[in-house]
């Protein structure tokens, strides 16, 4: 399945969200991997970041990750720079984009 996500940086912390995303722990990116994902890429747009996440089963790979050591630690790190935090709850699961067109 794919899901897009979208969500925003703060505006004064786009160069830190950028840098952190430059050194993403490989041991998150296993972890992600192994929670069901093929892919996960970001877009930013001034302050819109656009997610879109290729995965067996999005809430599934939700519930795999939310309480893993290695993803708790990244999405504190991610609480100070964006506007909102990640929703690892079931309406988290269900907030992706709704398709408007696709080729």
């Amino acid at each position: 399945m794919r899901i897009a996500l979208h969500t925003n940086v703060r505006a004064d912390r786009i160069e830190e969200y950028e840098a952190a995303h430059r050194e993403v722990p490989a041991e998150l990116t296993a972890a992600i991997r192994a929670a069901g994902a093929t892919s996960w890429t970001i877009w930013r747009s001034g302050t819109d970041l656009f997610h879109v996440i290729d995965c067996e089963d999005y809430a599934a790979l939700l519930a795999e990750l939310e309480r893993l050591p290695v993803n708790v630690a990244w999405q504190a790190r991610m609480d100070e720079l964006l506007d909102v935090s990640h929703d690892y709850s079931a309406d988290g699961a269900a907030a992706g984009l709704p398709v408007a067109w696709e080729l």
